[in-house]
C-alpha cells in the first residue's frame, strides 16, 4: 500500500535532526580533547626563626652592696638578633626574693638604648635618642612585667646579625630615709624578647 505524504514525512523528518544532533556530539568530543596546562613546582614553606643572645656571660647587671645614698652606677649589655624575620624587641622585668625591708622605691634607674658598649663597658655608647625608662626600681618591677607592656617596642629588619645596645644608670637616692638602712631590692631579671610583626 502507498503511504500518504504526512506518514513519510514522519520518518524522513528524524533522520536529518538525528545527524544535527550527531553532529553536536562529535563537536563537543572534539572540543573537550583540547587542553592546556602550567605548573609552579617545588612550593613549599619554611619558618623563619627569631633567637637572642646578650654579651652578660650570664652574669647579673647589677650585684651591689653597702650602697649609700647618692650611690650611682651604669652597666651596658648588648643585645644581639640572629632573626630572619622582622621583629620588635620589649624589655620587661621580674623579680624573685622580695626582702623585708625593700629599697627599690629609693633606687632610680634609667634605661637607654643605642650603640657600642658592651657588658664589660660602656665606652663608645651612643644613645639612639630620648631615653626609654626613667622612673624607680619599684615602677619598673610592678609596671613593666611582660611583652605586652615592657619597654620599647625597637624594630629590627630581620637581616642577622642585629645588635642593639642598651645602658642601665642606677641612683640611690640622696633623700632615701634612714628606714633604709640594711635594705635591699628584690633579684630582679631583665629580660629582652622579640617577637616578629
Amino acid at each position: 500500500m502507498r503511504k500518504s505524504p504526512l506518514t513519510l514525512a514522519a520518518y524522513v523528518v528524524p533522520v536529518p535532526i538525528g545527524l544535527v544532533l550527531s553532529g553536536a556530539l562529535v563537536w563537543q568530543a572534539s572540543h573537550a580533547a583540547f587542553s592546556g596546562r602550567t605548573t609552579s613546582s617545588g612550593t613549599s614553606w619554611t619558618a623563619g626563626s627569631v633567637n637572642l643572645t646578650n654579651d652578660s656571660d650570664g652574669q647579673p647587671m647589677f650585684n651591689l652592696t653597702n650602697i649609700t645614698p647618692g650611690d650611682t652606677g651604669t652597666r651596658c649589655i648588648a643585645i644581639t638578633s640572629q632573626a630572619t624575620s622582622p621583629t620588635n624587641i620589649k624589655l620587661y622585668t621580674s623579680t624573685a626574693n622580695p626582702p623585708a625591708n625593700d629599697i627599690s622605691p629609693y633606687i632610680n634607674v634609667t634605661v637607654e638604648d643605642g650603640t657600642g658598649g658592651s657588658f664589660d663597658s660602656c665606652d663608645g655608647f651612643t644613645p639612639a635618642g630620648a631615653t626609654d625608662y626613667t622612673g624607680t626600681l619599684e615602677n619598673l618591677t610592678t609596671t613593666r612585667t611582660n611583652y605586652a607592656n615592657g619597654i620599647g617596642p625597637w624594630a629590627l629588619t630581620g637581616n642577622p646579625p642585629e645588635t642593639k645596645t642598651f645602658r642601665v644608670t642606677w641612683t640611690f637616692s640622696a633623700t632615701a630615709p634612714d628606714s633604709t638602712q640594711g635594705g635591699s631590692t628584690p633579684n630582679v631579671n631583665f629580660t629582652w624578647e622579640a617577637q616578629t610583626v
